[in-house]
C-alpha cells in the first residue's frame, strides 16, 4: 500500500457528493442520489486500484544520463518511459534532481498510450564543479479514472561528476579554424619579425623576401639561395589562474573564478588543435594544480581533470610565490596568460613588480573583468539624483580599469578586459592574434 496515492479527483469528487448531502437537508430526494454517487465513487476507486496494481510492472522506466555534467553550459537528462497496461494512462513524472539546483517544484505530465513509449528531455545547468546525486525517478501512474495513482520507483542513485565547460569545444575549434569569432571578428593582422622555424634552404624566386637571403648557400652554388622557414610549432602556452578571493565575485551564478576555469579550459583545446604546448597553474597562497607544458593526446583530459579539481579558500593571493615559481618552473620564453581580477589601480600597483617581473622572460597576458553591474549603470538613462550619483560612481570605477590597462600597457603587458561572458572567445581571440603577429 506504500505505492498507493490518492488523487485529487477523488477528494473533488467527494466535496461535490458533501455539497450534495447539504442539499439534500432542504430537498430530500437528493438524499438517496447522494447516496448512490457515493456508492459508486468508492465502487471506482476499487475497480482503479484492481486495474493498477493487478499487474506488476505496468510501467517502465529509465533515466539516461550524461557521462559528466559540463559546468555552466545546459545538459540534457533523458527519460524513456513506457507504458505496459492494456489501457491508456497518465503519468506524473518526478525525478529527485541534486540540491545543488535548488528545483523544488519539479513536476512533469505525459499521457501515454498503451503499448507505447514516451521520451523527452529537459535540461540541468550546473554553476559549480563537483559531484551532483542524483535520487528516484518517480513515476505516479493513474488509469483513465484518476482516482487513485501507483508509484514505480527507478534508478534510485546516480552520481555524476560536473567538470569545466567542455561542451561547446568542438564549436570553438570550428570558429577558431575559420578565424570568425565574432565580436567583430578576428582581424588579419601584418606579420612582424621572422620568429619562425627553419625549414629548408631553397632558390631564390621572385617574390622572395631578400632579408631570408643565405649568402653562405649562394657563394657556394653561385645561385641566389633563400632560407624557407615554416609556422613555429610547440610553443609553449601556460594559463594561471587565480584563485584568491578577488575571484570569488559572482555573475549569472558562476564565480569569476569559474569562468576562467571554461576559458582554460576552451583555450587549451585551441592550444593543442593549433599544435602548441597547453599548460597550466593555479595559486593563492601558494602554486598548486601543475601541468607541464606539453601536446600529447592525453592532455586535454589531464588538464582537465586539474581544473575539476580546483578548490579554494579565498585568500589574499601571493604574486611574490607566483613570480618565483614562474621563474624556476618556466625555463623558455613562453606566452602566459594570466587570469585575475584587479578592481582598482591601488590594487595593481601592489603587484605590479611582480607582474614586469614575469614579463621580463615571457610574453603576459593579463585577463580581468568588466564589472556587468557597472556596465548596466553606465549606459542607463538616470531619471533622479540618486540615478545619476551611481552613474558617476560607476563611470569612476570603469575608468580606473582603463588606467589599468594603460599601465600594463608602459610595461609591455598585454591585456584581456571582458565581461565574464565573452571571455572564452576573447582569450582564444587573443591567442590567434599572438600567433597570426608572431610575437612570441
Amino acid at each position: 500500500m506504500k505505492n498507493l496515492y490518492i488523487n485529487t479527483r477523488f477528494f473533488f469528487t467527494l466535496i461535490g457528493v458533501g455539497i450534495l448531502y447539504v442539499f439534500a437537508f432542504f430537498f430530500p430526494f437528493l438524499m438517496i442520489i447522494a447516496h448512490i454517487i457515493l456508492l459508486i465513487c468508492f465502487l471506482m476507486v476499487i475497480v482503479d486500484y484492481l486495474l493498477l496494481f493487478l499487474q506488476k510492472n505496468g510501467v517502465l522506466a529509465q533515466r539516461i544520463l550524461p557521462e559528466k555534467l559540463s559546468n555552466g553550459d545546459e545538459n540534457p537528462v533523458k527519460i524513456d518511459i513506457k507504458n505496459e497496461y492494456i489501457f491508456p494512462i497518465t503519468a506524473k513524472i518526478i525525478d529527485e534532481i541534486p540540491f545543488q539546483f535548488q528545483k523544488r517544484d519539479f513536476l512533469i505530465e505525459k499521457k501515454i498510450d498503451s503499448g507505447k513509449n514516451t521520451y523527452f528531455q529537459y535540461v540541468l545547468e550546473p554553476k559549480e564543479r563537483g559531484e551532483y546525486h542524483f535520487g528516484s525517478l518517480n513515476i505516479y501512474a493513474s488509469s483513465p479514472i484518476g482516482f487513485v495513482s501507483k508509484r514505480f520507483i527507478f534508478q534510485k542513485d546516480a552520481t555524476l561528476p560536473s567538470y569545466p565547460s567542455f561542451v561547446h569545444l568542438r564549436k570553438y575549434e570550428l570558429m577558431a579554424l575559420q578565424n570568425e569569432f565574432l565580436l567583430g571578428g578576428i582581424k588579419k593582422i601584418r606579420k612582424l619579425g621572422h620568429t619562425m622555424e627553419f625549414e629548408q634552404i631553397k632558390e631564390y624566386v621572385p617574390g622572395d623576401d631578400i632579408r631570408t637571403i643565405n649568402w653562405k648557400a649562394t657563394s657556394k652554388t653561385n645561385r641566389l639561395m633563400v632560407n624557407q622557414f615554416q609556422d613555429e610549432k610547440a610553443q609553449r602556452i601556460f594559463m594561471l589562474i587565480d584563485t584568491g578571493r578577488t575571484m570569488k565575485m559572482p555573475f549569472n551564478g558562476l564565480s569569476l573564478l569559474d569562468y576562467s576555469i571554461n576559458a582554460a579550459m576552451a583555450l587549451s583545446h585551441i592550444i593543442l588543435k593549433k599544435g602548441d604546448r597547453a599548460g597550466m597553474m593555479t595559486f593563492s597562497k601558494k602554486t598548486e594544480n601543475k601541468i607541464a607544458g606539453e601536446n600529447k593526446s592525453g592532455q586535454l583530459k589531464k588538464i582537465s581533470e586539474a581544473l575539476y579539481n580546483v578548490k579554494t579558500d579565498f585568500f589574499e593571493s601571493d604574486f611574490n610565490r607566483l613570480y618565483q615559481d614562474v621563474k624556476y618552473s618556466f625555463n623558455q620564453r613562453s606566452l602566459i596568460l594570466l587570469f585575475t581580477n584587479f578592481e582598482t589601480l591601488d590594487g595593481l600597483n601592489r603587484q605590479l613588480k611582480y607582474l614586469r617581473g614575469i614579463a621580463k622572460n615571457h610574453l603576459l597576458v593579463v585577463v580581468f573583468f568588466k564589472n556587468a553591474e557597472l556596465q548596466t549603470l553606465i549606459h542607463k538613462n538616470p531619471e533622479s539624483t540618486q540615478e545619476i550619483y551611481d552613474e558617476i560612481i560607476a563611470e569612476k570605477f570603469e575608468f580606473e580599469k582603463k588606467l589599468i590597462i594603460q599601465e600594463l600597457r608602459k610595461y609591455g603587458i598585454y591585456t584581456v578586459y571582458t565581461l565574464p561572458e565573452n571571455l572564452n572567445i576573447d582569450v582564444i581571440n587573443k591567442y590567434l592574434e599572438i600567433k597570426a603577429r608572431g610575437i612570441l
